[in-house]
């Protein structure tokens, strides 16, 4: 009789081990996207670098007038001296 029980709970676990398995692999099928067509990196990172010079020039084209390098280099030193300027007068005070 103790045979028989556990043969029967071994046929048992055997039949939802591969029930649980063969719903597994459905999901598995089902949520899975199709495959794309096999596309080149080069070919996307090309792709990317002329969106992203286009969107460059658009905004080069709404843009004011850029000041010259050696203006804005001037300006920015000029501001950085006037806040040395400041921070050594008040440690001064």
């Amino acid at each position: 009789m103790r045979k028989l029980i556990k043969l029967a709970i071994v046929a048992f676990g055997i039949r939802a081990f591969l029930r649980w398995r063969k719903g597994r692999h459905e999901t598995a099928q089902s949520t899975t996207p199709p495959p794309e067509p096999a596309s080149d990196p080069a070919d996307e990172l090309r792709r990317k670098l002329a969106e992203s010079r286009d969107d460059d020039t658009a905004v080069e084209a709404d843009a004011a007038p850029a000041v010259a390098v050696a203006d804005r280099r001037s300006d920015v030193h000029d501001q950085g001296r006037a806040t040395l300027d400041e921070m050594t007068a008040s440690s001064e005070d």
